[in-house]
C-alpha cells in the first residue's frame, strides 16, 4: 500500500460515506476504488464490507435522539439483519469468483435503476405514516429485513435503499427515525458478514483501514450534507454514475 493508494482509499471512503447518506449506495464509490487499488473482485468486495462497518458506526453515532426508545424494535430487526448478513456472506464464499464477477454488473445496474425509479424518501415516509398511524410493526418485518440483509452480506449496493424504503412503508416512522433504524440494522448485517469474512475470506486489511477511516468520516458528515444539498438531483446523478460503472464492469467481465 503506497501513500498515494492510502490517500485514494481515504478519499474514496469519505465519498462513499457521503454517497451512502444521500442515496444508500456507498459501495458505488468504495468498491471501484478497491478495484483501482489492485484488489481482485471478491477480495475487493469482502474488504469493502469490512470497511463499511465503520460507515454505520459513524452514522449511528450521530443518531442518538432518533434511536431513543427503539430498543425492543431494534432487537427484533437486528436479529433478522445478523442472520441475513451471515447467510449472504456464506453465499458469497460458496460462489465461484468468476460467477461473482459476472453478477456484480447486474447488481450495480439494478441498484442504480432502483434508485432512479424510487419515490423520494420523504414521500415514502408520508405514505408509511398514513398507513401505520399506530407505529406497530407487521409480524413479517424481521423476515423481510433478513431477506434484504442476505443481499447486503453478498454484495450490498443499494441494500440501504431497499431497507430504508421497507422501514418507512412498514413502521409508520418519519424519515429521521427510519434512517437511523436503517443505519443500525444495516450495520449489524455488515458486521455479521464482516466477521465471517475476517475468518474465512481474503480481507486486504491494509486497504480496509484507510477505506474505513474515510467511511467513518463520510458517515459522520453525511447527515449535515443531506440537509443542505439538492437530494433529488444528487440521487439521480449518483444513479447515472452507477449505470456507467455497471456498463464498465460488464465490459470487463464479459469481454
Amino acid at each position: 500500500m503506497t501513500p498515494a493508494e492510502f490517500a485514494l482509499l481515504v478519499l474514496a471512503g469519505v465519498g462513499g460515506g457521503l454517497t451512502g447518506s444521500i442515496a444508500g449506495l456507498a459501495s458505488l464509490v468504495s468498491y471501484p476504488a478497491l478495484l483501482a487499488a489492485g484488489l481482485p473482485p471478491v477480495a475487493a468486495n469482502v474488504t469493502n464490507t469490512v470497511a463499511l462497518v465503520l460507515n454505520s458506526v459513524g452514522a449511528v453515532s450521530a443518531s442518538g435522539p432518533e434511536l431513543r426508545g427503539q430498543g425492543r424494535r431494534l432487537l427484533r430487526l437486528t436479529g433478522g439483519g445478523v442472520l441475513g448478513g451471515a447467510a449472504g456472506a456464506a453465499l458469497l464464499l460458496l460462489t465461484p469468483s468468476d460467477a461473482f464477477e459476472r453478477i456484480v454488473p447486474w447488481l450495480i445496474g439494478g441498484a442504480a435503476v432502483a434508485l432512479l425509479v424510487q419515490r423520494p424518501p420523504r414521500e415514502l415516509a408520508a405514505r408509511g405514516v398514513a398507513a401505520h398511524p399506530t407505529h406497530r410493526d407487521p409480524s413479517w418485518l424481521p423476515l423481510a429485513v433478513a431477506a434484504i440483509a442476505v443481499y447486503g452480506g453478498y454484495f450490498g449496493a443499494a441494500a440501504g435503499v431497499m431497507l430504508l424504503a421497507l422501514l418507512l412503508l412498514s413502521t409508520g416512522e418519519g424519515l429521521p427515525v427510519g434512517n437511523a433504524l436503517r443505519n443500525v440494522v444495516l450495520g449489524t448485517a455488515n458486521l455479521a458478514a464482516a466477521i465471517g469474512f475476517a475468518v474465512f475470506a481474503p480481507v486486504a486489511w491494509s486497504a480496509a483501514l484507510p477505506l474505513a477511516i474515510g467511511l467513518f468520516a463520510g458517515g459522520r458528515l453525511g447527515p449535515r450534507v443531506v440537509r443542505r444539498a439538492p437530494a433529488t438531483l444528487l440521487r439521480r446523478l449518483i444513479a447515472l454514475a452507477g449505470l456507467g460503472l455497471a456498463v464498465h464492469l460488464a465490459v470487463q467481465a464479459y469481454s
